[in-house]
């Protein structure tokens, strides 16, 4: 029987050396902490000082959410912007940090030293600002005696989307002018051209133009995810105003795409309002399926086992998905006033679980009882301990960051005696504080399909926009098959015998 797997770089295939193992296993680790503009620095290109004194092009929070692009090219989206720094409590210290994604190089090759049998070389190449071509609503910031919300880039046709919390007009907050937005998982669309990106404010689910950051569409979502009464807090949005929607700061935390590239699968961080105070569901997140082309959507509940929320989920196939429970210790958790990530509290849970929604049923607009039949399978023994999994590579408990967020699948090896070995890639969100959580780090670990039945790669087109740089290399290594592979969009696929 022959297998097929993802087209590898070729000086990959040739490398590969990790022994088979059972079970998913830690392969690589990386990190970034800088570009080629400069240490904590990104490649905006923007200039000038954010309203807390931090520069408007700060690199960050890249493992908010982790997103495969095909090759060895992959996307991160930082979440509103560096908030942690106490700046103005009345707007949750956020400021006109403008929303964006990352385009990075994690390629793995054979270790040469080490324990892990692979090394993570890693690259920032491109920051892609994120915009609407209409009018967006911005904050006055005349009533917390700051400037005006609308970022100075903005042009007749551009209006960036920015992390500042009063940027938001009439309505409730799914209006889609609001030009507030706190990316927290990103996805690539099939044929390589357009992102998703899910956020926490509305919630949203927006989608872009990959190239030029452009907004394409915002899907509406189900109306009882939304709250009716906006403030630019925390505090001001979970008060008694609200009795249904999203929980302030905890919204569509995670977002995933089908293999086929026909669906988006939400899944919110933490309970609604509506559920959290109902003893049946107080333990209960909801799950959002988008129909890409239509718009259609259905809610599904999903019970939590141990973490206090989820932070992203990850299509297996086109009803199972992996998702990320954890807490909120680690690198990075430091009691109120600290500066120093030894003062870092000890992570706990940080758990990967795999479920399944083909025999859930829709829970669109029902609470209580009501949602609770028929909740989405669940697996009870977890896919993969990251904490166990990163003591084990000798991590102290407080050196494993506190914030796990970004999952998402790579691109497939071979070990030495020529068996597929599929990938797993998982990022931090260091709220752009290095000193204090660490620097945006990566994880990388290896699985079988024993170790995931039914896994499928997503079928990504072959010639991303903007095209990796990994594919001039395979036409100088292929010469015609390369450039025959470029002009070939699906997913590029080689037998092994």
């Amino acid at each position: 029987m022959r297998r097929t797997l993802p087209l590898v770089l070729p000086a990959l295939l040739l490398a590969a050396a990790t022994p088979a193992t059972a079970g998913v296993t830690l392969i690589a680790t990386g990190s970034i902490n800088g570009s080629s503009a400069g240490a904590g620095v990104d490649l905006s290109g923007l200039t000038g000082k954010l309203e807390n004194g931090l520069a408007g092009n700060i690199l960050g929070g890249l493992g908010s959410g982790l997103a495969y692009a095909g090759g060895n090219t992959f996307l991160a989206t930082p979440d509103r912007g560096p908030n942690a720094t106490p700046y103005n409590s009345a707007i949750d210290d956020t400021v006109s940090y403008i929303s964006r994604f990352q385009t990075l190089t994690l390629g793995l090759t054979k270790a040469t030293s080490g324990t892990l049998p692979y090394a993570l070389a890693t690259q920032l190449t491109q920051t892609t600002l994120l915009s609407s071509p209409t009018q967006l609503t911005y904050g006055t910031g005349t009533a917390y005696n700051v400037p005006n919300g609308a970022p100075t880039q903005n042009t007749a046709d551009t209006f960036y989307f920015t992390g500042r919390s009063d940027n938001f007009g009439p309505g409730n907050s799914g209006n889609p002018a609001n030009a507030r937005f706190d990316p927290e998982s990103i996805r690539v669309s099939n044929d390589g051209q357009t992102v998703f990106v899910s956020d926490e404010y509305g919630p949203y689910v927006r989608q872009f133009d990959r190239a030029t950051g452009k907004l394409v569409r915002t899907y509406a979502l189900p109306a009882d995810l939304d709250v009716a009464h906006l403030g630019t807090a925390t505090d001001s949005e979970t008060g008694s105003d609200n009795t249904s929607g999203r929980v302030a700061n905890k919204g569509m935390e995670g977002l995933a795409i089908t293999p086929d590239g026909k669906t988006l699968v939400g899944i919110m961080q933490a309970p609604l309002i509506q559920d959290a105070k109902d003893p049946a569901t107080a333990n209960m997140l909801r799950i959002v399926t988008i129909d890409i082309a239509s718009g259609d959507t259905k809610e599904y509940g999903y019970q939590l086992s141990k973490g206090s929320g989820v932070s992203d989920i990850v299509a297996v196939s086109a009803t199972k998905f992996l998702v990320d429970e954890r807490d909120g210790k680690g690198l990075g958790d430091v009691p109120k006033g600290s500066t120093s990530a030894a003062d870092s509290s000890d992570a706990k849970t940080k758990l990967i679980y795999q479920i399944d929604i083909s025999n859930a049923k829709d829970i669109t607009g029902k609470t209580g009882t009501d949602t609770t039949a028929g909740l989405v399978q669940k697996n009870t023994t977890a896919f993969l301990d990251i904490v166990a999994a990163l003591k084990a590579y000798g991590l102290k408990a407080n050196q494993i960051p506190a914030k796990i967020e970004g999952i998402t699948f790579g691109q497939d090896v071979l070990d030495a005696n020529g068996n597929v070995l599929h990938t797993l890639y998982i990022a931090n969100d260091n709220d752009f504080l290095p000193g204090v959580a660490g620097t945006n780090q990566f994880f990388v670990f290896g699985f079988t399909d024993a170790d995931l039945p039914g896994y499928v790669a997503q079928m990504l087109g072959a010639s991303a926009v903007p095209e990796p740089a990994s594919w001039a290399l395979m036409v100088s290594g292929f010469g015609l098959l390369g450039a025959a592979l470029r002009r070939d969009r699906r997913r590029v696929r080689v037998n092994f015998g």
